[in-house]
């Protein structure tokens, strides 16, 4: 019997830590969703050359929206929850009245339609942060850094490409000419192999 109930404990530790890995995965897909979107959103404006309005106040009302209800179990009593909703209501009301007033046509003058997509990640970025340390939350915040961090990696990218390309060119033709010279390599070597034993 001790056997069999070490067997079945030994069995269920695996499922007990899968079900913990995909719990905490689950905790934190809304935050890897969020930022998805939002690189997906700067990408798709480099591309097209448009600024995506309604998608930015989007992004924005669903960020909100993942903050108010990531806190609400932690909230307790109902004038604390009003207080939760009516805080972060209104910091994201600035944030989209600031996009908004990014996306002005006598600003959008001064800025090219894809430094506008850079411009909005970066102020969705910053209330996103600061949502996060006005919550005390750790995955908020840290979702605002990772948009912040996004908008130089994106501009680097963007403007580096072409050494990217040649760096992948260089590194395909130093891996076909190694390739290509141990090819000839086993040929030459396969008489002195029957050598030793014919001796």
């Amino acid at each position: 019997m001790t056997e069999i109930d070490a067997q079945q404990r030994d069995a269920s530790e695996p499922s007990t830590a899968r079900a913990g890995t995909a719990r905490f995965l689950w905790q934190q897909l809304p935050y890897l969703v969020a930022l998805m979107l939002a690189i997906a959103g700067v990408a798709y404006t480099n591309v097209s050359h448009q600024p995506l309005v309604g998608y930015w106040e989007f992004l924005a009302l669903a960020i909100g929206v993942v903050c108010v209800v990531t806190k609400w179990p932690e909230t307790e009593g109902r004038e604390s929850r009003i207080r939760l909703i009516w805080t972060q209501a209104l910091h994201w009301i600035a944030v989209l009245i600031t996009m908004n007033i990014m996306l002005l046509a006598g600003v959008q003058q001064l800025l090219p339609t894809p430094a506008t997509g850079l411009v909005l990640l970066t102020l969705l970025a910053l209330g996103t942060f600061l949502a996060g340390v006005s919550l005390l939350s750790l995955q908020i915040a840290f979702l605002g850094l990772a948009m912040g961090v996004a908008v130089p990696a994106i501009s680097w990218l963007k403007q580096s490409i072409f050494f990217f390309l040649l760096g992948a060119v260089l590194l395909i033709g130093l891996t076909l000419a190694f390739w290509l010279r141990q090819d000839q390599r086993p040929s030459v070597g396969a008489p002195e192999a029957r050598h030793p034993t014919e001796a």
